[in-house]
């Protein structure tokens, strides 16, 4: 296998990473004004996340900079063609991170109150507009001879982008109330049960129109496979949920996440971004990939690197395996940052 073919796979893998652990923060952080009835609550529901959404989010800053380094014509017009939405998408995370750290340092509720709505549409735009970003990277855009972006903020707010952005959106909504089942016991956990059956139903949906339409414009062998596959998981989540069965319902969305990700990299390949002003201008795997000596290095690295990184990043996981309840939390005003609380 060429080493540009396992980067892309790289690349793909951290992608699917990320959307698969940050999805359920930011599934968590939408669903405070849903779950939560009081301050006591919203504490609970930050503190699920708190000793692992900063782990999460290393997963975007690592396929960025794998991307910059592996296919660095792919990161050029990626990042400046889409600079709106990505700049939006760092704001939002930026303003959430500051949200997390600072909602608990004073006492006062509307002090709080701000820092909850911060979090709240920190994750709301990030959901979205990663569904509009990849559903463009997948069906192609605007891209002349030289490599550049030749089209504008709303020639990627189409309906197929638009599309992917309330699948996303559905999809992280769905897997944050699985989490939080998951994570939680008491009131909270049947609410958020009894939500995640709701909104999976939406989202398969929502997810079975996306997919036969990446499917019907790009899709291959591969794709078509993987899709089936996603669309399953998805509802055998949903059926797990409703069981009563937390464990096996998160699972069900982590992994329907984890393979429409995986079918849009396949549909996509051999391109890293299609034009649509002819293909010859179209971006692959080989045409932007750096040279071979860079790929050589960076596979080393990766190859001594990533199973320490995901060895560490599972046992936080396991460390923060139990449960929580609002007996957790304590009644100070003042209480301990979320990455303290168990």
């Amino acid at each position: 296998m060429e080493l540009t073919t396992v980067w892309f796979i790289l690349i793909a893998v951290l992608w699917i990473g990320y959307f698969t652990l940050e999805g359920f923060d930011f599934g968590v952080g939408m669903l405070l004004p849903v779950l939560a009835r009081n301050d006591r609550q919203r504490r609970l529901l930050i503190n699920t996340i708190g000793p692992h959404w900063d782990g999460n989010e290393v997963w975007v800053l690592t396929a960025g900079g794998a991307t910059f380094a592996a296919f660095p014509e792919w990161y050029a017009t990626l990042f400046s063609g889409f600079y709106l939405p990505l700049l939006l998408i760092l704001v939002a995370l930026i303003v959430r991170n500051l949200a997390f750290e600072y909602r608990h340092q004073r006492p006062e509720q509307s002090w709080r109150n701000r820092w909850d709505l911060a979090i709240i549409v920190g994750s709301l735009l990030p959901a979205i507009l990663w569904g509009v970003a990849f559903a463009n990277i997948v069906r192609g855009v605007p891209i002349d001879e030289t490599k550049d972006f030749t089209g504008s903020l709303f020639t990627l707010l189409n309906p197929f982008g638009l599309l992917g952005g309330v699948v996303t959106l559905l999809l992280f909504l769905t897997h944050g109330a699985m989490f939080i089942a998951l994570k939680t016991d008491g009131e909270i956990r049947l609410r958020a049960r009894r939500l995640s059956v709701r909104l999976g139903l939406g989202a398969a949906v929502a997810a079975v129109v996306f997919l036969l339409w990446t499917q019907a414009d790009t899709g291959n062998t591969g794709s078509a496979v993987l899709f089936v596959l996603a669309a399953a998981a998805l509802v055998g989540g949903v059926l797990m949920a409703r069981a009563g069965r937390e464990g096996w319902g998160f699972l069900g969305t982590f992994v329907t996440i984890a393979l429409a990700v995986a079918g849009l990299f396949v549909a996509l390949f051999p391109d890293v971004m299609p034009s649509t002003t002819d293909a010859a201008f179209s971006l692959t795997a080989t045409n932007a990939a750096a040279t071979d000596y860079t790929l050589k290095v960076m596979t080393i690295v990766a190859a001594i690197f990533t199973p320490l990184v995901v060895a560490y990043q599972a046992w936080t996981y396991w460390v923060f395996r139990r449960r929580i309840s609002e007996h957790h939390i304590p009644e100070a005003e003042l209480e301990s940052t979320p990455e303290n609380v168990a």
